[in-house]
């Protein structure tokens, strides 16, 4: 049996990050509960204080392929290196300077919207296509592949 999966951030700014990723993959933000034309409609009628309304945050893949994105709080900051990271998937198909292309465009699109570029790998056949190594706005590693 198959299973669903979830990605989940830890974070210090759920909803911009979740932005953040939603344009970086194409995603878009979760709808609200059914009922509710709002997320702020839906927070209102939960209770939820305004101080809390940025405690989550989640995007989905509007085609309803890939993973959900959880974004929740944490009070403290990234301390380490990622054991897990995405591998944002760039260039399909494309191989040589073609490939590297169109991850320097991502890259520095995404440097746009707050991403930080750590460094190019450049390809070593015949296993290494080369790649791009990232972080979002708030220091979490993924590579453009």
């Amino acid at each position: 049996m198959t299973r669903e999966i979830q990605i989940t951030f830890d974070c210090g700014d759920p909803a911009a990050l979740a932005a953040f990723w939603a344009d970086a993959l194409g995603y878009r933000l979760q709808d609200p509960p059914q009922g509710f034309e709002s997320w702020e409609q839906a927070l209102d009628a939960m209770g939820v204080p305004p101080e809390r309304r940025n405690d989550a945050s989640a995007v989905v893949d509007p085609e309803g392929s890939g993973p959900r994105l959880f974004f929740q709080r944490v009070p403290e900051g990234k301390q380490a290196k990622n054991r897990v990271h995405l591998d944002v998937r760039a260039a399909p198909g494309l191989a040589g300077d073609a490939r590297m292309a169109a991850l320097e465009a991502e890259a520095e699109r995404l440097v746009s919207r707050g991403a930080v570029r750590v460094q190019r790998y450049e390809p070593a056949p015949p296993l290494g296509a080369g790649h791009i190594v990232m972080t979002d706005p708030e220091g979490n590693e993924f590579c453009l592949d």
